[in-house]
């Protein structure tokens, strides 16, 4: 990057089209791609200032690269929800849209305080609160003891309580 900032209006009007064929290459989609087009230079509007890239273009792309990214986590996310919705018995018809987006976004929240935590602790905590293994279970499957189980199980819950509770 150099020092002088980017001129965000002209980085539209340059490099908008652009962005949006490469976005619609990668997504087989003209709808998804403009809006994630638009999505990813409203991440640099909201940035605020920032210094200006040598190369716009490879700016651009990895800036939507990784929206594209959390867009696919999110549709993962979602994609799981309506999955068990429907393996509890109940229709998707019958929860609202609303209902599924904020239960996605705190699927994305609990997945990103896990991913927070080191990977030991984020999967004892998981094989316990989704696969349901004993603490002795879960020592054998990691390699551990069973009062470091606890220890890995408190830290997760603890992190999962600030973040619910965080003042």
């Amino acid at each position: 990057m150099t020092g002088a900032t980017i001129d965000l209006a002209a980085a539209y009007r340059d490099h908008s089209l652009w962005l949006e064929g490469w976005l619609r290459r990668r997504t087989h989609c003209p709808h998804h791609a403009a809006d994630l087009a638009q999505d990813t230079f409203c991440r640099l509007l909201e940035r605020g200032t920032c210094a200006s890239p040598r190369n716009m273009r490879a700016f651009l792309a990895t800036v939507a690269r990784r929206l594209l990214v959390d867009d696919v986590r999110r549709r993962e996310l979602e994609r799981l929800y309506c999955e068990e919705l429907f393996a509890l018995g109940q229709s998707v018809d019958e929860i609202s849209p609303e209902r599924i987006v904020e239960a996605v976004a705190e699927l994305a929240a609990i997945c990103q305080l896990l991913s927070a935590l080191p990977k030991q602790v984020a999967e004892a905590f998981l094989l316990r609160r989704i696969d349901g293994l004993a603490h002795g279970e879960i020592a054998e499957r990691l390699g551990i003891c069973d009062r470091t189980v606890k220890r890995h199980i408190a830290r997760a819950y603890a992190q999962c309580y600030a973040f619910a509770y965080p003042d």
